[in-house]
This record gives C-alpha cells, structure tokens and sequence, in this order.
C-alpha cells in the first residue's frame, strides 16, 4: 500500500485493535516485530534486554489498545513505547556506558562479537557500520536508527524522540559525519594493513 491507501488500511486496524480484534493485534505483531526487535537490538546492545522490552512493548499496546486515537500511526507509537522502555531501563541500570565500551574493547583487540550485530553480518562493511552505530551516544544513535535503519519519515522520528525537526537533522548529521569517519579510519587501518603483509 502507499500514500492514502497506507493511511487508510492503518486506520482500519488501528479501529480493529480498539475493538478487541485478536487478529488486528497478531497483524500488528507480524508486521512491526521485526524492525521493533533490530531497532531495540542496536539501542540496547544486548538480544536478551532486547526481547524482553519487545515483549512489554507488545504488553502496552494489549493494555491501551482499546483507548488508541482513531488517527494513530501505529509504527510511531510502538517506537515512542519501545524507546521509552529502554530510557527507563538505563535510567536504573547504567549499563550503556559500559557495554559500549567492552564493545570498543573487543573490537580493538579482534575479539569476536557475540552481539546480534555479528550474527546477522555478513561482510566486513556490514560489521563495520554495525560497530559505528554501537559507538554513537545513544541520542544521536536512536535517530539514526529511526531514520535511516528502521526507515521512519524524519518527522515520525523526530516526534518518536519528542523533539523538533531540526534538532533531529542536527543528531542525524552528526551520526552520519561519525560514522563516515569511523568508517574512513577503518579503510585507512585495513590499506596499512595490507601494505605492511605485501
């Protein structure tokens, strides 16, 4: 579907879910739990913390479903719910600070990653964005994620984060200018390499 017809059908299950439709919720759930679960997977860094805030994000939405607005973009929402389970697990376990930098850690000293990045990379560019993204300060990484992971319109994204159009233009220009340079930095490190074994 596209344009009107998107919005359209999106309205149509989101009155489904407000009447207690079992069916509009498994649709629900076949089409968002992907990209929740990778989008939740790259935030947290860890597929167990993962799965479980997917599974109460799904918890949320069978408790409200019933009060959601009839014009309700169902992906933003689950995103906004998502997100805000993560921000209040760090809140109460400061975790972030040291996963990344394990990650940056095992990443310098050719340790294999077990994270859910390494286990659905199939190159060495795929790993070495995944790497980049895990390394971006979480505000700055949410966006990119949204915006050019998740593919969410800028807009949806920037009311996903409660902030302004622009504020996000500012942290996806960031994101990407950093993972530009980690990537250049990566190039320049694997030529040496390849000089230095020639």
């Amino acid at each position: 579907m596209s344009g009107e017809n998107e919005q359209t059908g999106e309205r149509a299950l989101v009155d489904r879910l407000k009447r207690g439709d079992p069916a509009a919720f498994d649709e629900v759930y076949d089409r968002y739990r992907p990209p929740l679960f990778g989008f939740l997977a790259r935030l947290s860094q860890q597929r167990e913390l993962a799965e479980d805030l997917l599974q109460e994000t799904w918890l949320r939405l069978a408790a409200n479903a019933t009060r959601l607005d009839d014009d309700t973009r169902l992906g933003a929402w689950l995103f906004t719910v998502a997100r805000n389970l993560h921000r209040s697990h760090v809140r109460w376990v400061v975790v972030d600070l040291e996963h990344r930098r394990w990650l940056r850690r095992t990443a310098d000293e050719g340790i294999e990653n077990t994270s859910p990045f390494d286990l659905t990379s199939a190159s060495e560019l795929e790993r070495q964005l995944e790497h980049a993204l895990a390394v971006l300060p979480l505000k700055v990484r949410e966006a990119v994620l949204l915006v050019a992971v998740e593919r969410l319109e800028p807009v949806e994204a920037a009311r996903v984060l409660g902030i302004s159009p622009e504020a996000l233009r500012q942290r996806l220009s960031r994101g990407r200018a950093r993972v530009a340079e980690h990537l250049e930095r990566c190039r320049t490190i694997t030529t040496k390499e390849r000089t230095d074994a020639a």
